[in-house]
């Protein structure tokens, strides 16, 4: 198969997106929901607030659904969350800790067993 060779229209879109990818705006849950509850405050149509906040719509209305969805899932009393990186990290390590000490309890009641029962311990 060859490979047809790149136009510089081509060239010049793969330049565009990559641009595009690399200095689209990352928003933090703080800037999500205020802007969803201005949205949801109605007092400016949502394409003037996306416009003046410089999101698409279609980005607008899956945070207002996420945020929705999020709102209902609190308050039908589901209270999981995901975990935190130092909270696995924790649990992880108390979780090893408690396999130790179980290790070494059982090791202990099985060689009090083997003295109760006398094994290996019988001279005639």
């Amino acid at each position: 198969m060859m490979k047809k060779p790149e136009t510089s229209k081509d060239a010049a879109d793969k330049l565009v997106k990559n641009i595009r990818r690399k200095t689209r705006q990352t928003y933090s849950a703080e800037e999500k929901i205020r802007i969803v509850l201005a949205g949801l405050r109605g007092e400016e149509s949502i394409s003037v607030l996306c416009r003046r906040e410089g999101i698409a719509e279609s980005l607008y209305y899956s945070w207002s659904k996420e945020f929705l969805e999020a709102g209902k899932r609190r308050l039908s009393g589901d209270t999981a969350r995901q975990a935190t990186s130092p909270e696995v990290k924790d649990l992880r390590s108390e979780a090893l800790a408690l396999k130790e000490c179980v290790a070494d309890l059982t090791l202990e009641n099985r060689l009090l067993k083997k003295s109760m029962t006398g094994a290996g311990d019988f001279e005639e």
